[in-house]
């Protein structure tokens, strides 16, 4: 009994460190979706870029090209694209064509 006494701790401290980043996971997930609104760019989980036109509790309307707007569920919205994030795109574009 004794023999197995580490491996019970260890195995115990395994599961409590997983869970604990498993629920922060799971709440910057809700915060994210909590804090979308209509005009931010967003990639889903399929990796498609598009920008929110409509919001309802469960759905995300997409726009995805001028004029083409899909709906998605929420949970399909893996994260936001920052402004910063879309100045440096064009960025990186003239410094490939410029070399």
């Amino acid at each position: 009994m004794v023999a197995f006494l580490p491996l019970i701790v260890v195995m115990g401290a395994f599961m409590f460190f997983a869970s604990r980043r498993q629920k922060r996971a799971m709440q910057a997930t809700i915060d994210l979706h909590e804090s979308l609104q209509v005009g931010d760019r967003v990639h889903t989980t399929s990796g498609l870029q598009g920008t929110i036109t409509g919001i309802t509790e469960d759905d995300v309307d997409l726009e995805i090209a001028p004029g083409v707007v899909t709906t998605w569920m929420k949970l399909a919205v893996r994260d936001k694209i920052e402004p910063e994030e879309q100045a440096a795109e064009p960025a990186v574009e003239q410094a490939v064509e410029g070399a």
